[in-house]
């Protein structure tokens, strides 16, 4: 069938039924979270702002891309970062840089453009690698990553070669330095929620449900007549569009774009930061990512810059061991056994 979901006989819900979503509540926790990250850059320094905050949200955002198709889809992709290093490559050729190339648009017609060209991309990755599954989308994935990468690289006359861009600016809007660390740790921040609260929608939304479905179930899913592979495409689009946001948004923190940029390193640095951080709820990319930048930032002071592949590799190995769900899996078994359990008192009690 065509339709992404087979017609079936709808059931009204009962009048005091409501969806999933709607059911979970707003928990204290989630207010104290949101109020740390809304002062975090009133009391913290430009540096712990700019290179700890803002760039562990936008490896976030990149990284919550792949979450979402791993996660709720099953399917490992190895090209998010590079539709994120794609729309920041369109952002680069399509707006203002100190390069020639560079066409010099508007950035109100660039910024939406590079995103649509870059969710576009991600539909195309995704209507090649639906029909493997396992370590064949892995290789599939991965091998279009390196073909753009090369791409990049060899081109001098779109993508300037081996420099790329440089001197990208932030758009200029109601006259505010958009890259000042401030500024530009609101705007991520932001976006990291809008990005956030849109996948854990979906993923309690009809679509998720189906897609989780498929996940576990292909198959059946089949026989039933959902259009598993338009599902999967689809998945790629929404996962695709999360990554061209952070991608324009990593152009702005850079301020230049290169074939480095979306390079095996860069490839493999999301995808440690979504195992590492817990592929079963959108927070775990984030967490991941703050806990990356931390150690990349820091591996300096204890060990030299050359041996910041073998630690963070070790710590990638250690968590993947010892949990079954990354930093996620960590905190459920830390918090397990800090929570007495239920009924516990009762029967302490009674005897």
């Amino acid at each position: 069938m065509s339709a992404i979901a087979p017609p079936a006989t709808q059931v009204e819900p009962s009048a005091g039924a409501r969806p999933h979503w709607r059911r979970s509540a707003l928990r204290p926790r989630h207010v104290i979270v949101a109020s740390l990250l809304a002062i975090y850059p009133l009391v913290a320094n430009e540096f712990w702002t700019l290179q700890i905050g803002a760039q562990s949200l936008l490896l976030g955002i990149i990284a919550l891309s792949f979450m979402f198709l791993a996660g709720y889809g099953g399917m490992v992709s190895l090209a998010q970062m590079t539709v994120a290093g794609l729309a920041a490559y369109m952002v680069a050729m399509l707006g203002s840089s100190a390069i020639p190339l560079s066409l010099g648009w508007p950035w109100w017609v660039v910024e939406p453009l590079s995103v649509a060209i870059a969710t576009l991309f991600a539909a195309f990755v995704g209507a090649i690698s639906v029909r493997t599954e396992g370590i064949y989308t892995i290789m599939i994935t991965l091998a279009i990553g390196m073909a753009v990468f090369y791409l990049t690289q060899q081109n001098y006359t779109l993508f300037n070669g081996f420099d790329g861009f440089k001197g990208l600016e932030p758009p200029a809007l109601f006259d505010v330095n958009w890259r000042a660390p401030l500024a530009f740790y609101y705007v991520s921040l932001a976006v990291a929620a809008a990005c956030y609260l849109a996948v854990l929608y979906l993923s309690r939304s009809t679509f998720g449900l189906s897609m989780q479905a498929i996940r576990d179930n292909p198959r059946r899913m089949r026989s039933l007549g959902f259009n598993v592979s338009l599902h999967r495409v689809v998945a790629y689009a929404i996962a695709g569009f999360i990554a061209a946001l952070g991608g324009v948004l990593w152009a702005w923190y850079n301020g230049r774009v290169s074939p480095g940029s979306i390079g095996i390193h860069s490839i493999i640095a999301i995808l440690i930061i979504g195992v590492m951080g817990g592929l079963r709820h959108p927070v775990g990319p984030f967490a991941g990512a703050l806990v990356f930048v931390l150690l990349q930032t820091f591996a300096i002071d204890f060990i030299d810059r050359e041996r910041f592949n073998t630690l963070i590799g070790t710590v990638f190995v250690l968590t993947v061991l010892f949990s079954s769900d990354g930093l996620l899996g960590l905190w459920d078994v830390l918090r397990r056994r800090l929570t007495p359990p239920r009924g516990g008192a009762a029967r302490r009690s009674e005897r």
